[in-house]
């Protein structure tokens, strides 16, 4: 059993580990400052993840393909922190998060829509203005004055990210179409999609704690819905229209 102190979302976390590949993931996020909580993991946890994994890929009718016991382990750790990240305020959220000129602003969809490739997108038609910070679970802290949206280990297939926090100003729900069109909408409009994005925890009280968080979410950004095709012009309409 290995241990190291990780600072993520602003909040220092021990993990107790038995494989390097944890470490790979986030030795970016290293740090020897004073404990907030601690994780630790079994064997059994392990065998969850391996379980759980093997589910999801059956529901899907998709080969399981064959995990690493330390790619599991990886997995078990980010389910014990996003567990234990609502007493902090803060939850993970499944989407894209990237920086134009500081300011944050979330793309989720639908699995295949193209967060991914928006984003791509953004970088390209704002150049060196543009700044990747989470491409799949930023971790998003609900303060009484906003949202501040943070870098995580846990950045998708393609690693893109940074160690770094934003103010989120906006979330826009992506849709494909053939031209681009975008509007605001309301809570009562985004919420489903909201609640399906965000990560749940298996602790009712935490739960709890998270559909409160996600009202204030809504309350504190801009809520958008965007059909738009995967050309250099949807980054532009997208960002004229809520850069705001």
């Amino acid at each position: 059993m290995m241990t190291k102190r990780y600072k993520i979302a602003g909040i220092v976390i021990e993990v107790n580990w038995l494989y390097e590949k944890v470490h790979e993931y986030c030795r970016d996020y290293l740090t020897d400052e004073p404990v907030d909580f601690s994780v630790t993991i079994t064997p059994e946890d392990i065998t969850f993840e391996r379980e759980k994994t093997a589910q999801e890929y059956a529901y899907e009718g998709l080969p399981l393909p064959d995990f690493s016991q330390g790619a599991l382990e990886e997995t078990a750790v980010y389910r014990k922190i996003a567990e234990k990240m609502p007493d902090y305020d803060t939850f993970v959220f499944h989407g894209s998060v990237i920086a134009a000129d500081g300011i944050g602003y979330l793309f989720t969809a639908k699995s295949g829509t193209g967060k991914s490739t928006h984003t791509r997108l953004w970088r390209e038609y704002l150049g060196d203005r543009a700044v990747m910070v989470n491409d799949d679970k930023p971790l998003l802290k609900v303060t009484d004055e906003g949202v501040i949206a943070y870098g995580t280990p846990y950045n998708g297939k393609h690693r893109l990210g940074a160690n770094i926090s934003v103010p989120l100003k906006a979330i826009c729900i992506l849709e494909r179409d053939q031209e681009n069109h975008i509007e605001c909408i309301t809570k009562a409009q985004a919420y489903a999609m909201l609640l399906q994005q965000v990560y749940r925890p298996q602790d009712a009280a935490q739960m709890a704690k998270t559909l409160q968080l996600v009202d204030k979410l809504a309350e504190h950004v801009e809520l958008y819905r965007f059909g738009c095709n995967m050309d250099i012009s949807a980054a532009e309409v997208a960002y004229n229209a809520m850069k705001g």
